[in-house]
């Protein structure tokens, strides 16, 4: 008869608080450099010169045909023997970023790509800068179209922080397999931090569906 006992995983309540804690804090960090990058590379990739539209292209195509656990291996690993010795948390985080960064540059593209000529057109007739008609009348109304997709981007990469924990950055998944070495109870340890898991999902994505009209793109109108 199967026995589990979910009490020996619970009582290291405070490790798995922490894991989540970091976990939140690394998605934070990643995403607000991530979300950033990604919209200069889309802006790059719709409105920049060929030649940073061919460089920005390999950088995607790069990062999307790879895996994240070699992306995250390379930076950890592989750059110390460049001479850039890294923690696992910056290593975690530039990992994130940039692999973020990359998905990101493709939605925001779609989205800049999809403000009507005519907007771009009349903003420009008002004597603005290429400055200004991008980040106050293409910026916005682009994320706007384009933020589901954006949201969804970003509670991945938060769920693939837990590769993270490879390299003994201390996120949940760390702590989950930490705990089910001293117990033995491998299988609660991650019923429990795969439930820890999907809150952290919900809980992320309301948050970005608040933030973002809120915050981020404000109440854009439709375009009729």
């Amino acid at each position: 008869m199967i026995s589990l006992d979910f009490g020996a995983v619970l009582a290291e309540w405070p490790q798995l608080l922490r894991g989540a804690a970091f976990t939140l804090g690394l998605t934070a960090v990643s995403a607000v450099l991530g979300v950033g990058l990604g919209v200069a590379c889309g802006w790059a990739r719709a409105w920049g010169p060929a030649w940073l539209r061919a460089i920005v292209g390999v950088y995607v195509e790069l990062i999307r045909n790879t895996p994240f656990i070699v992306q995250l291996f390379f930076i950890f690993f592989g750059l110390p023997s460049l001479g850039v010795k890294l923690n696992p948390e910056i290593a975690s985080v530039i990992a994130m970023v940039v692999n973020l960064g990359a998905y990101a540059a493709e939605i925001a593209r779609a989205g800049i790509e999809g403000t009507p000529r005519g907007q771009i057109e009349a903003a420009r007739s008002l004597a603005m800068s290429e400055a200004q008609v991008f980040l106050r009348v293409v910026l916005p109304p682009a994320l706007a179209r384009v933020w589901p997709a954006m949201t969804s981007q970003i509670v991945i990469v938060m769920l693939g922080s837990a590769v993270c924990g490879q390299i003994a950055a201390q996120e949940l998944s760390y702590y989950a397999n930490l705990i089910q070495s001293r117990n033995f109870r491998a299988f609660e340890a991650y019923i429990v931090a795969t439930a820890i898991y999907l809150a952290l999902s919900i809980l992320l994505r309301q948050t970005l569906n608040w933030l973002g009209p809120k915050w981020i793109f404000g109440r854009v109108p439709q375009s009729r």
